[in-house]
């Protein structure tokens, strides 16, 4: 029991390591997080309901995985080559590229959610 608990905490660790040295290294999930939190105050003063809280959460759990994603498929191309390869281009730019339809979608449901709250604060 004491042996898989602490295997349990160590997945934990890993995971949280493995979203901190994302942070750390890529531009784009530091773009993300700032986005993710501007989002959040936004949310808090138009006072969002929670139906539109839950879809929030779920577009910024989306984004910052389908970030971490790419951020290790990128991480495994560069190990298998350092050379110019047209297949290891063309995975990381369909990886990017699926991060960036994801973040596209995002911002669209984010303008259905808030656009209408700030007519209404400007009326």
């Amino acid at each position: 029991m004491i042996a898989k608990t602490k295997k349990l905490i160590n997945s934990f660790k890993y995971a949280f390591t493995g979203i901190a040295t994302s942070f750390k290294t890529e531009r784009n999930m530091k773009i993300h997080v700032l986005i993710m939190i501007l989002v959040i105050i936004a949310g808090i003063v138009f006072k969002v309901s929670l139906l539109d809280w839950i879809i929030l959460v779920i577009m910024f759990g989306l984004v910052i995985s389908a970030e971490l994603f790419n951020t290790a498929l990128e991480t495994i191309v560069d190990m298998i080559t350092m050379e110019k390869n047209e297949k290891a281009k063309v995975a990381k730019d369909v990886a990017a590229g699926a991060v960036l339809v994801l973040a596209i979608a995002s911002v669209v449901i984010g303008l259905i959610i808030f656009i209408p709250k700030i007519l209404n604060f400007i009326k």
